[in-house]
């Protein structure tokens, strides 16, 4: 199976992982599961958002074979690896999910992360749709796992310098040894852009793929410790993140 492949970026502050668990809820909704949920953010905080709890990250696997030195002698390594990373993998309703913690240390631990990026990319493939929650720069993603990017959303909230970043974001992944098939800003926390917002989109040439409303049930469920994954179907939010998926596939950067 090849999955659909959703990797969202963004400063912080702009509800990043937030709209990271409405994009998994909307696929979920719209049948496009299983659903694997990639937290490649160091500030782990996906799990909170979809109500799933990891035991372990990958990092700690990666610290806990120091770099594959201690593996016991009589069991393959990729094999073991596999083993290990099985306890990383929360498994929920349509949705399950992983996450990465946080990047390696001084020490290299370059045949460790050679066998995670062939197991990781083994798991996704297990996948029909596949949402990862990354850092601004990208750099995460680009050395964990060989997987493209069929959407990159890049998110940013109304202001010149939220727009600015979201460009610089889009330049770098260039610089990046990965493939992106697309790419799509969404302006988060708004209902409409000022219009000093709308000439820098216009002049930078991102295109806007949606704007995600202020929605008060987002911030009661993040208050309360409820999963996004619960949330009405008539929550503006919600409607914002369905609409914005249906303007990406006519526009060919969905399948």
């Amino acid at each position: 199976m090849t999955p659909y492949v959703v990797a969202l970026a963004g400063k912080g502050g702009t509800g990043k992982t937030t709209l990271a668990g409405l994009v998994v809820r909307c696929l979920r909704r719209s049948g496009r599961v299983p659903v694997l949920a990639v937290d490649a953010d160091p500030n782990t905080s996906l799990d909170a958002a979809l109500g799933l709890r990891p035991v372990r990250t990958i990092s700690d696997v990666v610290d806990a074979t120091h770099g594959m030195r201690d593996v016991p002698g009589n069991i393959p390594k990729s094999t073991y690896l596999e083993y290990q990373l099985e306890d990383c993998l929360v498994e929920g309703r349509g949705v399950d999910l992983v996450a990465m913690g946080r990047p390696e240390g001084p020490e290299c631990y370059c045949a460790s992360n050679h066998l995670l990026r062939t197991h990781l990319d083994r798991l996704m493939g297990a996948y029909r749709s596949v949402v990862v929650d990354n850092e601004a720069g990208m750099e995460h993603l680009s050395r964990r796992t060989t997987r493209d990017v069929d959407l990159l959303l890049v998110v940013s909230d109304p202001t010149l310098i939220g727009i600015r970043t979201a460009l610089r974001i889009r330049a770098l992944v260039g610089e990046l040894s990965l493939t992106v098939r697309a790419s799509a800003l969404v302006v988060n926390r708004v209902a409409t852009l000022p219009a000093p917002v709308e000439q820098a989109l216009a002049a930078g040439g991102l295109r806007l793929v949606g704007l995600v409303p202020e929605d008060p049930l987002v911030a009661s469920f993040e208050l309360e410790g409820r999963p996004l994954l619960d949330l009405p179907d008539d929550s503006p939010a919600v409607e914002a993140v369905e609409r914005m998926f249906a303007a990406a596939e006519l526009q060919g950067a969905s399948r």
